[in-house]
């Protein structure tokens, strides 16, 4: 075949494409004004998207709400614990324990910053021990220590090192907790679950950037023909970038709101069954988590999300359009 003929099939070729997509544009301006213009709102990868979409928004939304759930806990653990500190007294040879106790308690009563004080008697120390040494044994001949309750004013704790002094002064036996250990590890236990939270959003937020992509990669090869005539005819390229954002944030929005959807749900049943769903150990998972319930503010996250995953869909889909029209360009 020579030059010539092929150059003249190529241009066939062409005007065929273009006379074929131009049929297809006078259908599509033919149609009612409420459909898309460009990409079907109704189809097969459409509805797919849909589902990846709520999936993946499913699974997001869960873990943001388990992140809410362990800070609000740990905030809630931590605050309980620095309003209150405990004074352990220990039987010593040649002291007399009870007068020990009385002891401690006048010297934590007289702190500055100490709102109550109450000693433990020797009922409540055999209850403590009795989840380990069972019940009906006899303490007398053990050296069992006595605990003494300090509830601390909010704001104005007391100086706990100089207490701690004073203490091991006047009664050798007795040693001040201020549990700042245990705050410091739910502090930590808190921040660890926060960046946990981040890295597997940030997965999932990965993952449905590159499902927008590709599907939107397939209806711009699926509308190629009709994308190339509105290209040369003048049209352009925010305004067929619009008309994909706009298809994709509709998907976004619709798969966004079905995942979040199910995970509130979830979590309004997690809450009303306070921990109950969780089997035997319910009422141990009820008092760590607050029985499930994020709360107000943890809802509202959530709905957040849902709007972030749409607009994330949406943006995605609008820089993988421009960049395929350059490309055509």
């Amino acid at each position: 075949m020579s030059t010539t003929d092929r150059v003249r099939t190529d241009r066939s070729r062409t005007d065929s494409r273009l006379s074929g997509a131009l049929r297809g544009l006078t259908g599509l301006v033919r149609r009612k004004p409420r459909e898309t213009p460009i990409v079907p709102r109704s189809s097969i990868a459409g509805s797919a998207l849909i589902a990846v979409v709520a999936i993946m928004t499913f699974l997001a939304s869960l873990t943001t709400g388990a992140v809410v759930l362990v800070v609000g806990a740990a905030a809630e653990w931590q605050s309980d614990v620095s309003r209150e500190v405990t004074v352990q007294v220990r039987p010593m040879a040649g002291r007399d324990l009870d007068v020990d106790v009385v002891r401690a308690v006048e010297i934590v009563r007289a702190a500055p910053g100490v709102a109550s004080v109450r000693a433990q008697d020797k009922a409540e120390s055999a209850r403590l021990l009795e989840p380990w040494l069972g019940s009906g044994l006899s303490l007398e001949s053990l050296p069992v220590p006595r605990l003494i309750v300090v509830q601390v004013t909010p704001g104005r704790p007391p100086d706990f090192a100089a207490l701690k002094t004073r203490l091991a002064v006047e009664v050798p036996g007795a040693t001040l907790d201020d549990h700042r250990g245990f705050s410091r590890r739910l502090r930590a236990m808190a921040d660890t679950a926060v960046a946990v939270g981040l890295a597997i959003l940030g997965l999932v937020m990965a993952a449905t950037v590159l499902s927008v992509a590709f599907a939107t990669r397939g209806a711009m090869a699926t509308n190629r023909p009709t994308v190339e005539v509105l290209h040369f005819i003048g049209a352009k390229d925010a305004y067929v970038a619009g008309q994909f954002m706009r298809h994709f944030l509709f998907l976004g929005l619709q798969g966004g709101s079905i995942g979040g959807g199910a995970a509130v749900v979830l979590f309004l049943l997690l809450g009303l069954a306070g921990g109950r769903l969780f089997g035997l150990g319910g009422a141990d998972a009820a008092a760590l988590f607050g029985g499930a319930a994020l709360g107000i503010g943890g809802y509202l996250v959530l709905l957040v999300q849902v709007a972030l995953v749409g607009l994330v869909t949406a943006l995605t889909s609008r820089r993988v359009v421009k960049a395929t029209l350059k490309a055509v360009g």
